[in-house]
């Protein structure tokens, strides 16, 4: 697996596509905990070249983690006349965590599989320790 990073400090003087990206870690946090959460100051990202994969670290001013998030397909080949293949989706997951400043982390995890016609199925829940 190639893993690539990519670092953005943020800062008010943001460029255009940095600023758009400042406020992705907000994405799927519930806005009352926004006020109980640890604000990250940089976020680092990773993408895997070889499967549909990426992943999103976000740093305190400690240089702690503070901000997690990853997302993953795995897709397969399916044919309904053993001819003509097409791909589908096998599993797919989407998470983001957010260090609590009680040190816990809030979690929401979204899953989806193969099954024709099934809606996404997303969760929050509480953990002691940061996703992987």
């Amino acid at each position: 697996m190639q893993i690539c990073p990519n670092s953005h400090r943020l800062s008010s003087s943001a460029s255009p596509r940095q600023e758009r990206d400042d406020q992705s870690w907000l994405e799927h946090l519930p806005a009352e905990w926004r006020a109980l959460v640890v604000a990250p100051l940089e976020l680092r990202r990773y993408r895997d070249y070889e499967m549909a994969a990426a992943r999103v670290v976000g740093y305190d001013a400690d240089d702690k983690p503070c901000y997690t998030a990853h997302r993953f397909s795995l897709t397969e080949p399916r044919s309904d006349d053993g001819e003509e293949f097409y791909t589908v989706l096998a599993y797919g997951e989407e998470l983001a965590a957010w260090r609590l400043r009680d040190e816990r982390w809030l979690v929401w995890r979204e899953i989806r599989a193969e099954e024709e016609c099934a809606q996404a199925r997303s969760f929050y829940s509480l953990a002691q320790a940061m996703p992987r």
